[in-house]
């Protein structure tokens, strides 16, 4: 009994498993034939229905102005930088130094290199001097 009331657990929790075992059920009961998709997501099918059973209203057809259109893409972008997860100070300078350690590593390999093609190709086609 002690281990079916976990921290954090309490009477209300037998309704969330009965909505569960509902939802499943449900699930099953409008068609086997389609496929079980994760997260929720509807099918392919059942969303080109839908689509074209709502009716085009006049503001989705009509076009937007050229400030409208700046407007609205200002707007998403300010949204998308939002969802953005910013780095703290010891993310960003411990990610500045692997970036930056990287770079010397890989310049230090194209130098090598380089160098000793040069001295191949003298060494092939002789020193002019």
């Amino acid at each position: 009994m002690a281990e079916s009331k976990r921290r954090g657990e309490d009477a209300g929790d037998d309704r969330l498993h009965d909505e569960t075992v509902d939802d499943v059920a449900d699930d099953d009961a409008t068609g086997a034939d389609e496929p079980v998709s994760r997260g929720g997501t509807a099918t392919r099918s059942r969303a080109r229905a839908e689509s074209a059973d709502k009716p085009k209203t006049r503001t989705e057809t009509d076009r937007v102005g050229l400030f409208g259109r700046i407007a609205r893409f200002f707007r998403e972008v300010v949204a998308e930088l939002r969802k953005v997860i910013w780095p703290t100070r010891k993310e960003l300078l411990t990610y500045t130094a692997v970036v930056v350690t990287f770079v010397a590593v890989v310049l230090t390999i194209v130098a090598v290199l380089d160098y000793g093609f040069a001295k191949g190709v003298l060494w092939v086609f002789g020193n002019p001097s």
